[in-house]
């Protein structure tokens, strides 16, 4: 019996399979073994294939595309819904299968191994950033017993440690001064590595025109336009620049009922890290904003008048991933004086 539609529930070394035929009537059951994943699709007929968006999932979608199968990337958390008894493998990749058949279903775009190694970067120098800044309060936290309080920021702290080794008179002991001196090699090891990673990225950038549209936009530099363009891929994907604005968890949450529309605050659905990037760098255009005289854009000179600034960042971040959105879409560039215009029917 041919299978039409098919669900995986991936793991490490042994994967679920459920298949169905075009009545949706289980013909496949089965569970396989990491080696014999790709010798058993190779000989399977193409069709319709689930998985949920999780660790190695792209992995697989690239490899099952490349024998002619269709596969689909779905969120885990539209897959719940779907799973009928107790969880398990076998009900999992059930639930999948049914879920992938479903007409409304949301889909994962899927990445190439460009955009993978992009991301992977970025993931790491967020993993050095962490790290850094966690050594530098270590460090603030210990000179704090001693009575010694540093000046805020993290570029004071290597600056400071210096100072502190060059005062002997300071009252701290030798074993703690050796300490420090360990803890502030490790801290400028943790910022060469930041270092280094930012230029990988800044040459990907300059190499990627979709990376170079996307920065021209205030608010949005080669770190959050890398990141964007590795993470959407291909923005056709979204109906509208709202709804990749939804994705990224911008819009508000709602909780609605009986006709009355209730508004709460945004979201923070998908990616947090695109989100954290697209509100900082909001922040940092709104840092020029305190004077609504002095702004150049009349839409986000009134917002900061009538709201508050944490809002006014939001709501740029909103905006600009609209903006995003029509770039890439339409393949256009950036222009601060475009005004959208409306035919009028005569």
């Amino acid at each position: 019996m041919k299978v039409s539609t098919c669900g995986i529930d991936l793991a490490k070394a042994v994967f679920q399979i459920h298949g169905v035929d075009q009545h949706g009537k289980v013909c496949l059951r089965k569970q396989i073994k990491r080696a014999a994943m790709l010798t058993f699709f190779v000989r399977l007929e193409p069709c319709l294939i689930g998985m949920e968006a999780c660790g190695s999932a792209h992995y697989w979608a690239r490899k099952l595309s490349e024998m002619g199968h269709t596969v689909r990337l779905i969120a885990p958390q539209f897959v719940k819904p779907y799973v009928k008894t107790n969880k398990n493998d076998v009900a999992d990749a059930e639930a999948i299968c049914e879920a992938v058949s479903r007409p409304n279903m949301r889909f994962v775009p899927i990445k190439n191994l460009e955009q993978q190694a992009l991301i992977a970067l970025h993931r790491a120098r967020q993993g050095f950033v962490k790290a850094r800044t966690a050594q530098a309060n270590q460090i603030r936290g210990l000179l704090s017993e001693f009575g010694i309080v540093m000046s805020k920021g993290i570029c004071q702290v290597s600056k400071q440690l210096a100072n502190i080794g060059e005062h002997t008179e300071l009252p701290l002991p030798g074993s703690f001064r050796q300490l420090l001196t360990r803890l502030g090699e490790h801290l400028k090891e943790l910022d060469k590595q930041v270092g280094e990673l930012e230029r990988e990225i800044q040459l990907w950038h300059r190499g990627n025109e979709a990376s170079r549209k996307l920065a021209a936009i205030p608010g949005i530099g080669p770190i959050t336009a890398t990141a964007l363009v590795a993470s959407i891929g291909d923005a056709k994907c979204f109906k509208s620049g709202r709804q990749l604005a939804a994705w990224l968890g911008l819009v508000p949450k709602q909780h609605s009922s009986g006709g009355k529309s209730t508004l709460l605050g945004i979201s923070k659905r998908g990616d947090c890290y695109l989100r954290t990037l697209l509100i900082h760098g909001a922040r940092a255009v709104l840092r020029f904003a305190d004077n609504a005289s002095t702004v150049k854009n009349v839409w986000l000179g009134q917002l900061v008048q009538r709201r508050n600034k944490n809002i006014a960042a939001v709501a740029l971040a909103n905006k600009n991933a609209r903006i995003v959105w029509a770039l890439l879409v339409h393949d256009r560039m950036f222009r601060p004086d475009y005004a959208a215009t409306h035919n009028v029917a005569a």
